[in-house]
């Protein structure tokens, strides 16, 4: 029977690991510096794919919010890489690619961070967002 219950402590043993690791992770990626806004908003997006082929396209902007947001379009891109985007006033931001967030049906999902926090990122999305402490 103790031969039984090794067997078992040992898979609980690592899924509590696991479960642990897991929850360190959202936590880390939970702290962030500003809160996000479930809106939509159309860009422009341009820099360069996966494969160094140039593209200047329409994406859409979700989840915005001061430092960023996470954009869905129909090409791959390279995680850290940077790429313009472009709002509906003209205005234009560089912007890092952080993160690739998902995947469907030939649309990808990318979060990007602006690399500058001047006045026109600040600005770019025309909203102003609550703080990222009072939420806590």
């Amino acid at each position: 029977m103790s031969h039984i219950d090794m067997n078992l402590k040992t898979p609980a043993h690592r899924r509590d690991f696991h479960h642990k690791a897991a929850a360190s992770s959202r936590s880390a990626i939970s702290k962030r510096r500003s809160n996000r806004m479930a809106l939509h908003a159309p860009v422009g997006l341009s820099g360069e794919d996966r494969q160094k082929a140039t593209f200047d396209m329409q994406a859409k902007a979700t989840n915005l919010n001061r430092h960023g947001a996470a954009v869905q379009l129909n090409r791959e891109l390279l995680i850290g890489s940077v790429v313009k985007v472009k709002n509906q006033r003209g205005m234009q931001v560089t912007a890092r690619v952080v993160a690739q967030l998902a995947a469907l049906q030939g649309v990808t999902t990318y979060g990007i961070e602006f690399v500058d926090q001047d006045e026109n990122a600040l600005g770019f999305w025309g909203i102003t967002f609550p703080s990222a402490n009072t939420s806590n």
